[in-house]
């Protein structure tokens, strides 16, 4: 038996398809930020004033999206960038993000921009507001601005509520006389979070809103391919592995369009292909990964025991073309014959092209299958079948433990 140290070398020497695996964290805050950049731009007019005239406005923004749209990354490169500006320019800018879903009362909130802006103020003994204002004071002292980050802002809202809110954000007007120093950049899932504030303050967070959409599968094809230059060796991953995440996850074909999801597959399938030794990551390993993040694999599996026999065999065919050529979709057509075949071999009568589209239209209604009319790349229209869930060859043992028990009685009972 090997040693414990061998088998850690062993994996540690094993070769990757990473170059840089951080590259596709939720966390990690790339160069290029692909189908962001009107955000970026909105966000530069609106904090425009900050480096132009220091300390004569107090501005705010707030960024609105679903999950994985590219919120937070956004604020943070927008961050880092005008920091770096900034600092060309000589003025100190300073840039704290906070997770709210974290930190959600005010108390908690001023003493982590005060641990992040580095105010040497103690906080025992002392009220949240009087926090903050020695922290104006040290900003003051340091000659040091700042754009806060209110990440998941709703919480804060639920939790510290209006007056808390107030306090924050319109700290100026019970200090008119000091430097405008502090800034914000608040992100939330939605608008209608900020209802629960007095109008007047709700009125005042809301004059500049920058809005995030959820990504179509074109715009996550070009984030993919920007992060793999990042993370992957050059070659290890294919258009096609990135164009059938992006297409599973797109918005104009069904999905989300969350851009975090899209990443986190991409990181999956290629852990997998490293799990298995292989210099590519394939489609297949992207189906294993889809079949981690995606609980709808278990609410298929439950599914598959009442789908009719030829549902089943319909599937079965499905899958043994993707699985042989490696591709995303496979023609119809070509289901088709591959079934006609199983179904001779299994010694079942197929049927009719008209009943194989109603078995298609089911599949797909359960989320077993994806169908869509071929596009671009292929040669005249036909319906292509393709399977998400995953990995196949798990999914087909289990339609055959299936096939070989509801054949084999139907054969059993008729011999």
């Amino acid at each position: 038996m090997d040693s414990a140290r061998r088998l850690i070398e062993s994996v540690f020497s094993k070769p990757s398809v990473f170059k840089n695996k951080e590259a596709l964290y939720p966390e990690y805050v790339p160069s290029i930020l692909p189908h962001r950049e009107e955000q970026i731009k909105q966000l530069a007019e609106i904090f425009k004033p900050l480096v132009t005239s220091p300390g004569s406005i107090s501005q705010r923004a707030v960024l609105v999206g679903g999950v994985g749209t590219g919120k937070t990354v956004t604020a943070r490169a927008f961050g880092r960038e005008l920091r770096a500006l900034a600092r060309n320019l000589g003025l100190d800018l300073r840039y704290v993000h906070i997770n709210c879903h974290r930190d959600r009362t005010l108390f908690e909130v001023v003493t982590e921009i005060t641990r992040q802006l580095g105010a040497p103020i103690p906080s025992r003994g002392l009220s949240a507001q009087e926090i903050f204002v020695a922290l104006l004071n040290f900003m003051d002292r340091e000659d040091i601005y700042a754009i806060i980050t209110l990440d998941e802002f709703d919480y804060l809202v639920n939790v510290a509520g209006s007056d808390a809110i107030y306090f924050l954000v319109r700290i100026y007007d019970e200090y008119p006389e000091k430097i405008k120093r502090v800034n914000y950049i608040l992100i939330t899932r939605d608008i209608s979070a900020l209802r629960r504030l007095d109008p007047a303050t709700e009125s005042y967070i809301l004059k500049h809103v920058v809005r995030f959409n959820q990504y179509s599968s074109i715009e996550l094809f070009d984030i993919l391919k920007a992060r793999r230059a990042e993370a992957f060796h050059e070659g290890t991953v294919s258009d096609d592995v990135l164009r059938y995440i992006a297409e599973y996850e797109g918005i104009d074909k069904g999905g989300d369009g969350n851009a975090r999801a899209a990443l986190e597959i991409l990181l999956l399938a290629g852990e997998a292909a490293d799990h298995e030794y292989s210099d590519r990551v394939s489609i297949e390993h992207v189906r294993k990964a889809l079949s981690l993040v995606n609980p709808d694999i278990v609410v298929v599996n439950d599914l598959l025991i009442y789908l009719h026999v030829h549902e089943l065999l319909l599937l079965k065919a499905a899958i043994r073309l993707l699985r042989r050529s490696g591709n995303m979709f496979a023609r119809i057509g070509d289901v088709e014959r591959e079934y006609i075949q199983l179904c001779e071999e299994l010694g079942e009568k197929p049927r009719k092209h008209t009943q194989i589209y109603e078995y298609v239209t089911n599949l797909k209604k359960m989320g077993i299958i994806q169908a869509r009319v071929s596009g671009k790349g292929f040669k005249g229209r036909s319906t292509l079948i393709g399977i998400g869930i995953g990995p196949l060859e798990s999914l087909e043992k289990k339609i055959d433990d299936i096939l070989t028990n509801v054949i084999g009685k139907k054969h059993g009972s008729t011999s």
